[in-house]
């Protein structure tokens, strides 16, 4: 079983129907998807500067915007399903179908996630694969990297992921990479696992 987070910057892009659809074409059981914020999330960002509401507010209105995503990919790829937890996640799989992850509930309340912009859906979709023991964690970004494997600190430096997923990435033993959006062509020749760059936890 892999994580595979499709990032929010997908959410104008041609590739963005062309993902799920090869998505939801994986063997049952074989990934699970973690929705960015995309636009949603700029929204809540926006807000808190205009209105100053607490960090803690925002990562709540962040949630429900991964969950507007979700439900946006869902519609554009009405095979996946949505699941809001991981029993959720196994009833969604035990039916042969691929689980889009809806996060609010699971996450409002959870100690070990700080509750800050420190944490988007990078990270918790890092904390998603502790969580369910997956086999490879895998971010679909709208960025070129042309290296086999680069440092996830470099990545954070550049923005490309948040502040916190060193500390995510270091919890879980697994493989995580990171594909460019335009390679989903890649998918049915190669299969997801032998794509991407790797990211190096050191």
């Amino acid at each position: 079983m892999q994580v595979i987070k499709i990032g929010g910057s997908l959410y104008e892009s041609r590739c963005l129907p062309r993902w799920l659809h090869q998505l939801a074409t994986l063997e049952a059981g074989k990934a699970i998807i973690v929705p960015g914020g995309g636009p949603f999330a700029n929204q809540v960002r926006h807000a808190q500067k205009c209105w100053g509401i607490s960090d803690a507010c925002a990562h709540t209105m962040a949630l429900l915007a991964m969950e507007q995503f979700g439900y946006l990919l869902q519609g554009l790829e009405p095979t996946l399903r949505l699941a809001a937890s991981p029993k959720e996640i196994k009833e969604v799989v035990s039916q042969q179908q691929i689980p889009i992850w809806l996060p609010a509930t699971e996450l409002l309340d959870q100690p070990e996630i700080p509750k800050n912009w420190e944490v988007t859906s990078d990270s918790l979709a890092a904390w998603l694969s502790s969580k369910l023991k997956a086999s490879r964690l895998v971010l679909i970004k709208k960025v070129r990297l042309s290296e086999p494997v680069i440092s996830v600190h470099s990545l954070v430096t550049r923005g490309i992921v948040d502040a916190a997923f060193p500390r995510f990435l270091h919890s879980i033993t697994i493989p995580c990479y990171c594909i460019t959006a335009d390679n989903y062509p890649q998918i049915a020749l190669k299969g997801i696992v032998n794509m991407g760059t790797r990211i190096s936890p050191d």
